[in-house]
């Protein structure tokens, strides 16, 4: 089960990111574009271009949790900017 505590370390990515990417290349997006490690327990969030869909990528010490929502109606409305920096820490 993944665990989300209050000392979680959440990074959110501020570019769309294209959602053909499953774990691996999340995990290179983690690496190379928000210079952090895949491997770090980090909640990693990630959005598509229409901003419909969010994934959180999170290592649990054993393994990577992939996890969806994709909004029925709208999209996600409040996004940090891209102004400045590829990620925002939460």
């Amino acid at each position: 089960m993944m665990a989300v505590t209050a000392q979680m370390r959440v990074l959110v990515c501020v570019a769309a990111v294209d959602f053909r990417k499953g774990i691996d290349g999340l995990a290179r997006v983690c690496r190379e574009v928000l210079s952090s490690d895949p491997f770090s327990g980090t909640m990693f969030v990630f959005r598509n271009r229409r901003g419909t869909t969010i994934k959180l990528l999170v290592y649990d010490g054993q393994g990577f949790w992939l996890c969806q929502k994709r909004l029925s109606e709208g999209r996600f409305r409040y996004w940090p900017s891209e102004a400045g920096s590829a990620h925002r820490e939460l």
